[in-house]
C-alpha cells in the first residue's frame, strides 16, 4: 500500500473496553515495521483520533467500520446508534464473522439499505480478502461504495451474492478445521503433522492458486481441466467424503478432551510471540512475490 493510499482517510476510533487505546498503540507498534515499509508511521499515527463515546463523531463520518463483539442483540443496539446518527447514505459496514447483517438491522429506522458486511481477517493489516455481504435490502450502491473503499486501502474485497452463515472464508476454514479435529482426536495424526500436511502441501498451492484453479490444474489444466479431474477422481472423492461424513468430529466431550490433549502435545513448546513476528515476515514476502505475478487471485 503506497504512503499517500494509506493517508488517503482520517480516522476515528472507538471502543469502550478499559485499556483499549493502550492495546490499539501496542499493535500499531508490533504492525511498525510493515508499516514503515509502506509508508510513513508517523504520519500514520497521527491520522487517527481515539474517543471513548463515539456518537457525537459520527455524523462526521463518511464511511463506517463496526467491530463490535459477535452478539446479536448486541449488534441490533449497536446498529440502531449507527444508523440513528450518522448522515444519510452513509454505508455501515460489520465486521461480523458469520452473522448476517439481517439478523440485526431489526431497529435501524433510518436506513438499512447501508448496512452490509465488511468482514477483514486477521492480521487485519496484513491480509488482503475482506468479504462483502449485503443482506437482501441492501442498496446496488452502498455494496458499489463499500467495494471501492476497500479497494481503495489497497484490500482485495470479494463479493457474496447471497447470505449464508459463517460466509464463505470461514466455512472453508470450518470444514477444514473439522477433519482436522476429527483426525487428531481419533490418533490418526499429531496436531504438529497435521499443521505441516497444509503447509507444505495444499497450503502452499492455495495461496497461489486457490482450490478450483488447482482442481483445474491437477486435471491437466486449460479450460477443460477441471472436469477432466472431476471425471478421473469424482467417484474416489465421493468414498472419501463418505467416510470424511461418518467420522466427523462431534463435539463431545470425550472427543473435545481427545483433541486438547494432542494440541497440548504438539504445540506446549512454541514460542508463540516470535510465531507471531515470523509469521508476519513471511506474510509480507509472499504478498510481495505474490504482486508481481498475474496468478489467478494474486
Amino acid at each position: 500500500m503506497a504512503d499517500n493510499e494509506m493517508m488517503a482517510q482520517e480516522v476515528i476510533i472507538s471502543d469502550p473496553a478499559d485499556g483499549a487505546e493502550e492495546a490499539l498503540q501496542r499493535y500499531l507498534e508490533q504492525a511498525k515495521p510493515f508499516i514503515e515499509e509502506h509508508g510513513n508511521f508517523e504520519r500514520l499515527v497521527a491520522n487517527y483520533q481515539f474517543v471513548r463515546d463515539i456518537v457525537p463523531r459520527l455524523a462526521e463520518a463518511d464511511f463506517v467500520q463496526e467491530n463490535g463483539p459477535e452478539r446479536q442483540e448486541f449488534k441490533q443496539r449497536l446498529l440502531k446508534t449507527l444508523d440513528e446518527h450518522t448522515r444519510p447514505s452513509v454505508v455501515i459496514e460489520s465486521s461480523s464473522s458469520g452473522l448476517p447483517s439481517s439478523a440485526f438491522i431489526q431497529q435501524c429506522e433510518n436506513d438499512p439499505s447501508r448496512v452490509l458486511i465488511g468482514h477483514p481477517f486477521n492480521p487485519p493489516h496484513l491480509i488482503p480478502l475482506v468479504e462483502v455481504v449485503p443482506h437482501p435490502g441492501t442498496s446496488d450502491e452502498s455494496v458499489a461504495a463499500a467495494m471501492k473503499f476497500y479497494r481503495s486501502v489497497g484490500k482485495r474485497p470479494i463479493l457474496l451474492r447471497h447470505e449464508v452463515p459463517g460466509f464463505v472464508s470461514n466455512r472453508l476454514q470450518a470444514a477444514i478445521n473439522n477433519e482436522a479435529y476429527s483426525l487428531i482426536s481419533r490418533g490418526v495424526v499429531s496436531a504438529s503433522d497435521l499443521d505441516l500436511a497444509v503447509t507444505q502441501g495444499p497450503g502452499l498451492r492455495w495461496a497461489l492458486t486457490g482450490p478450483i484453479a488447482t482442481n483445474a490444474l491437477g486435471g491437466g489444466g486449460g479450460p477443460d481441466g477441471f472436469s477432466r479431474r472431476m471425471e478421473r477422481l469424482g467417484p474416489s472423492i465421493q468414498a472419501w467424503e463418505e467416510d470424511i461424513l461418518k467420522n466427523r468430529f462431534d463435539w463431545s466431550r470425550e472427543s473435545l478432551s481427545a483433541l486438547e490433549d494432542g494440541v497440548k502435545k504438539s504445540l506446549g513448546d512454541v514460542d508463540w510471540s516470535n510465531l507471531v513476528a515470523e509469521r508476519d515476515a513471511v506474510l509480507v514476502q509472499l504478498l510481495a512475490a505474490k504482486s508481481k505475478t498475474a496468478i489467478i487471485g494474486s
